[in-house]
């Protein structure tokens, strides 16, 4: 004798699984408020470290030769030395981030640190921003909204990983 089958076996298709209530949802808050705040601190420490490697660049000169003499000589320059250990960080909290959320993510949500960046070279460093380079980071601007509204990591990806 045989047991009942549901209807999704009957039909050959795989019975989706349950959420698993408030353990899910507990975990899903977390992740999303890890992701927003080591999101925001890729953000700011790419933002500072360009900023401050401006800064120091432009008090050391154009370095436009193969030798790397001027470029460790670059280094004694303070802000360049901050900017350059901003970058450090940058880079780290991108690799931490990166581990767990999905490239699809992280790559246009962080991109908001070419707005700010714009923006302090604009008005900390005087530069003359285009209308047409406005627009563009108006559109980085809407872009980054539109992908801050998704969930950082899908499960596809685990599948995929799992693999």
């Amino acid at each position: 004798m045989r047991a009942p089958q549901s209807k999704a076996s009957r039909q050959g298709t795989k019975t989706p699984r349950r959420p698993r209530g408030r353990l899910l949802s507990c975990r899903a808050r977390s992740l999303v408020g890890k992701t927003a705040l080591v999101s925001a601190l890729v953000v700011t420490a790419n933002v500072v470290g360009n900023y401050t490697l401006g800064v120091g660049l432009r008090q050391v000169g154009e370095l436009v030769t193969l030798s790397p003499l001027p470029y460790v000589h670059a280094f004694a320059n303070g802000w360049v030395t901050i900017g350059v250990v901003f970058m450090l960080l940058w880079l780290l909290t991108r690799l931490a981030l990166l581990s767990w959320a999905d490239l699809s993510y992280v790559l246009p949500v962080t991109s908001f640190a070419y707005v700010l960046t714009a923006l302090l070279g604009r008005w900390l460093l005087g530069e003359r921003v285009s209308w047409m380079r406005w627009g563009g980071i108006a559109a980085i601007t809407l872009g980054v909204a539109l992908v801050a509204l998704t969930y950082p990591h899908s499960p596809e990806t685990d599948e995929v990983v799992a693999a």
